[in-house]
């Protein structure tokens, strides 16, 4: 039987690639693998990478122009990564520029997560595991 496919990569399209790129190195620091005028790639820890490419050579790649959303509206993309030290990555969001969403708080699924958005309106989620975020108990 064939192996599924594996999930390598992330394209985002963004309309300041100088701009979102500046952020996710501020933010995050991954190495970057690519660099061409219209393209960048990173590498996530875990090996996977996220792209960071100009909405026209987006464009040229798939025929279709990529939507923006409109001012005050986010994309309809969402990262979600998971940290042991939210904290810490929120206030590396904050420094870069994100736009707090909905603060840290329980979320029904089991995670405790905080929302943001990155200047091209692209949702980015820090959570951590409700279960590892607690104080372990003793009998």
């Amino acid at each position: 039987m064939p192996s599924s496919p594996k999930l390598v990569l992330v394209i985002l399209a963004v309309r300041d690639l100088s701009r979102a790129v500046a952020f996710y190195r501020e933010v995050f620091d991954w190495l970057v693998l690519v660099e061409v005028p219209v393209y960048v790639e990173m590498e996530m820890p875990g090996g996977q990478r996220l792209g960071l490419y100009h909405h026209e050579g987006f464009a040229r790649n798939t025929g279709l122009r990529a939507a923006s959303p409109p001012e005050g509206h986010t994309a309809a993309t969402e990262l979600y990564f998971h940290t042991e030290d939210p904290v810490t990555t929120m206030d590396r969001l904050e420094r870069a520029g994100a736009r707090l969403l909905s603060p840290m708080s329980a979320r029904p699924w089991g995670d405790e997560a905080a929302y943001f958005a990155d200047p091209e309106g692209n949702v980015i989620v820090v959570a951590r595991s409700a279960v590892s975020s607690r104080a372990p108990t003793t009998g």
